[in-house]
């Protein structure tokens, strides 16, 4: 028997923003390193959504495959401690975790705007946790 989930996501609502995701006519240019608000949106079982408002969420880049599309992980403000998410420190304020299991390539239309730049060190140990990863 599956459980059911007792927070009701609403996908209606993100298919319609998804829909205007897509079809904005944009060319970003990210980088390594950068921190930027990204339309995750609401995805599937404990897949990492973006807020349930406007779905956006954070996201630290780990590489960019030229402008189209790029390799994400999700940022959080969650206190958990666990080996897949390695504090990055403070962004928008908040102090903020990688979550390295939620780790996605996406459309660089889902980005939105450049929130700053993990610390070179910082980004080096991401990366590590990342390679040791897989």
């Amino acid at each position: 028997m599956i459980a059911e989930s007792h927070h009701t996501k609403n996908f209606d609502t993100w298919n319609t923003e998804k829909k205007s995701v897509h079809g904005r006519n944009v060319i970003v240019h990210c980088h390594p390193r950068e921190v930027w608000w990204c339309y995750l949106g609401v995805n599937v079982g404990t897949e990492q959504d973006g807020d349930v408002k406007k779905f956006l969420r954070p996201v630290v880049i780990i590489r960019a495959f030229g402008v189209h599309a790029c390799l994400v992980v999700p940022l959080t403000t969650s206190r958990r401690t666990h080996a897949m998410r390695i504090d990055v420190g403070t962004v928008d304020g908040n102090q903020a975790k990688a979550n390295i299991s939620q780790m996605k390539v996406i459309d660089t239309k889902r980005l939105l705007e450049k929130m700053g730049m993990l610390e070179v060190s910082t980004f080096e140990a991401l990366r590590k946790a990342v390679k040791d990863m897989l």
